[in-house]
């Protein structure tokens, strides 16, 4: 019966190359009603008994390809790594930035698993209509210090909002943390709101942050599909999952408790607050505009590597 079974999901294998894990497009059900007009009496438990001695088994799609790798990825990585070592050399800060995953306001499950004496009872449905909100965090990891904070929107997740999230942050902490410097690293996605392509999250960061306090903003964008090598993102953001994790955000005041409660036996701290100022999406940044900010792309990966300056007062009128 085995020579039988391996004959009907041969021509139907899919599987691994580099591995012996093999899969079979057929179902255990049509598999046995196949067997049985062979003469085989075999249910689809005894067939799958059969497959799983001959090394198949039921998988899921995994997750691994992030399309061609960009010709210059090793060179920006090299290149960001060189900066960042750079400032840590010179106690400069240095900042890693991005948005976590939105988040509904209401009586909706959470992702993962808490100790409890009962299951929390939660909305059968995530409906956006049945949320008070939706939570837009914007998170800022300090490398340094390994502090964190994070920057809880109530709107659109756009450049200005960004931009806000961080200059925020430098004007109420950042400044009086690093009183002596006058120069921010800043490591971020290519993409998102914090776009290496973004015109105004390039203005945003001119006006905001180096012509308001007169620091010198360095930016380093990871390539695309390389997300996951941005310090924010393991550093701040899986802790903040693993804290709230089964515990459902009805309140506002519960979700910025959960982030303010984020610890780690490494040290970190979270602070957060909300940013309740309504971000509109698609606003242009006209030519003219550009032409003002003092902007100087790097000669390695200019798209993703480049410094503002403040600029002078008079040139601000």
């Amino acid at each position: 019966m085995t020579d039988d079974l391996l004959d009907l999901v041969t021509p139907a294998t899919g599987g691994d190359p580099m591995t012996a894990t093999k899969y079979v497009r057929r179902s255990l059900r049509q598999l046995s009603a196949e067997l049985a007009t062979l003469g085989h009496a075999a249910c689809p438990s005894v067939v799958a008994d059969l497959l799983h001695e001959q090394g198949y088994a039921l998988h899921v799609n995994a997750k691994r390809f992030t399309g061609p790798p960009h010709p210059d990825r090793d060179l920006q990585f090299r290149y960001l790594d060189s900066w960042v070592d750079l400032f840590r050399q010179e106690g400069w800060p240095i900042l890693s930035v991005d948005t976590k995953k939105k988040e509904l306001i209401g009586n909706f499950a959470n992702a993962g698993a808490c100790w409890s004496l009962q299951p929390e009872a939660v909305n059968a449905h995530d409906f956006r209509q049945d949320a008070s909100g939706r939570a837009v965090p914007y998170g800022l990891y300090d490398v340094l210090a390994n502090r964190g904070h994070v920057t809880v929107g109530r709107s659109a997740d756009t450049p200005a909002f960004a931009v806000d999230a961080i200059a925020g942050w430098w004007g109420r902490s950042g400044r009086h943390q690093y009183p002596n410097t006058d120069v921010v690293l800043l490591l971020a996605d290519a993409g998102g709101s914090n776009s290496c392509r973004a015109r105004l999250w390039k203005l945003g960061l001119q006006e905001r942050l180096a012509d308001r306090y007169g620091v010198v903003v360095i930016v380093c964008h990871y390539p695309a599909g390389a997300s996951k090598w941005n310090p924010v993102e393991h550093r701040l953001f899986g802790p903040i999952s693993t804290n709230w994790a089964g515990i459902p955000l009805r309140t506002w005041d519960t979700l910025l408790g959960l982030l303010r409660g984020t610890r780690t036996q490494a040290g970190l701290r979270v602070t957060a607050r909300l940013l309740p100022q309504v971000y509109h999406t698609g606003v242009k940044v006209s030519n003219r505009q550009m032409a003002t900010l003092d902007i100087e792309y790097h000669a390695t990966c200019p798209q993703w590597n480049y410094t503002i300056w403040p600029r002078h007062p008079e040139l601000l009128n």
